[in-house]
């Protein structure tokens, strides 16, 4: 916490009482993975050099973890330095048996992200990578969904890429082409210092750079096939500003009639301070996904999410999704997605924004409606009374409250229950 320097010095006195009780149980550091400059840090690791002791000693540490805390749950969150890409290659990391032996043949190329993933697996927890490596080989999707352990991730979208995935839907919703694309970055913490090294922030540039894929992607009428943008990103790390990260961004894009717009912003943030809440609302909505369950249409057995558990994509930079599902960075549809979900686990619709009882001829005069910040809004319901003498069997709202009378006004995300 001293050494960090991020959280305020009159804080850290009162936090201290309590942080000193915390000790970090041993883990494992492959040097091959990690930048050299990190050697000096690696001081409390496990014994061995065997890969497979260490996926036994992570499982007995997650099983005493739970038991010594009294705990129903445990989520394994990554977040420890960026690695480099592993190889994927048939034979060692492809299908989950393969991955199996390779740990127990001690292979080069297996990490030790990949070997938390799979003790994590291994002992029915969920897992998610808050970092950019490639930490999810195949073999490990596969022994996910063979075991139905949840995973997730990839990398915490905390600051620079979270507005870079606004931007871009925005201009590209707006018919403007963006053409060039150059972020740069500078900070002095360890993650900058380990991004140092060519191979680790190759890692973060691959997650950095693909967010804006699937936006380009939607729309065929600005890009023709195989057309991208210029997208450059830079990381350097400069120790003086420490965790206080600078972030630059210049979008230059086509406007009609050969125009040209150019966009140019500045951003000073906290970087570890805008992921602390990221790695709270990951394990949240992990754990509650956990506890969900649902039927589709009439099959009789209930089911889980699927074990790559493509609703944490919100949080996530690079977001991992199952095979065969459309790619989503734009922020905003990654949100309503979480949205969604949750109001169907209480039953209600999801929200959209249409507003159709407000754009046909026949719309009611405006007498008969409310106004709200000049918008008309419908009577509002007394949706907790109704609620509280409702009850819900199978999904299906039942004893009066039948939520598929409910609505949003697609301004301020209230309910309201139209005729009464």
């Amino acid at each position: 916490m001293e050494r960090a320097r991020v959280i305020d010095y009159n804080l850290q006195t009162k936090l201290r009482p309590i942080m000193e009780k915390m000790k970090p149980r041993p883990s494992v550091y492959y040097p091959d993975f990690i930048a050299a400059n990190q050697a000096d840090r690696a001081d409390n690791l496990m014994e061995g050099n065997s890969k497979w002791d260490h996926v036994e000693k992570i499982r007995e540490d997650i099983r005493d973890f739970r038991t010594r805390n009294e705990l129903d749950t445990v989520i394994v969150l990554w977040t420890a330095n960026t690695e480099r890409f592993c190889d994927v290659r048939g034979g060692l990391n492809d299908t989950g048996d393969n991955l199996l032996k390779s740990i127990e043949r001690n292979e080069a190329e297996v990490s030790q992200s990949t070997v938390f993933a799979v003790a994590s697996i291994l002992e029915g927890v969920s897992y998610i990578n808050g970092s950019p490596q490639n930490t999810f080989v195949p073999g490990v999707i596969e022994l996910a969904k063979r075991h139905g352990v949840f995973i997730a991730g990839d990398d915490f979208k905390s600051g620079q890429t979270k507005v870079k995935s606004v931007l871009v839907d925005f201009l590209v919703g707006s018919g403007i082409k963006p053409t060039s694309i150059v972020s740069y970055n500078h900070l002095g913490n360890n993650d900058g210092y380990n991004l140092s090294a060519p191979q680790q922030f190759r890692s973060k540039e691959v997650t950095k750079s693909s967010v804006i894929d699937d936006m380009v992607e939607s729309n065929e009428i600005l890009y023709k096939p195989g057309e991208h943008p210029d997208h450059c990103i830079v990381i350097k790390y400069v120790p003086y500003v420490g965790d206080s990260k600078r972030a630059m961004d210049e979008y230059t894009s086509e406007l009609m009639l050969g125009g040209r717009s150019t966009i140019v912003m500045h951003n000073t943030c906290e970087d570890s301070l805008l992921a602390a809440p990221i790695i709270l609302d990951l394990v949240i909505l992990a754990e509650l996904c956990q506890r969900i369950s649902f039927r589709v249409g009439d099959e009789p057995h209930y089911q889980h999410f699927h074990s790559v558990l493509s609703i944490l994509s919100y949080l996530c930079k690079a977001p991992l999704v199952p095979q065969g599902t459309p790619l989503v960075n734009a922020l905003f549809r990654q949100r309503a997605c979480i949205e969604n979900i949750l109001r169907a686990c209480i039953g209600l619709p999801p929200i959209n924004h249409m507003l159709l009882e407000y754009k046909h001829e026949n719309v009611r005069q405006q007498s008969d409606h409310q106004i709200s910040n000049g918008f008309p809004v419908i009577k509002k319901a007394n949706y907790a009374q109704e609620k509280s003498n409702a009850k819900v069997v199978n999904g299906k709202p039942v004893n009066g409250f039948d939520a598929s009378k409910l609505h949003t006004n697609g301004f301020h995300d209230e309910l309201y229950v139209p005729d009464l």
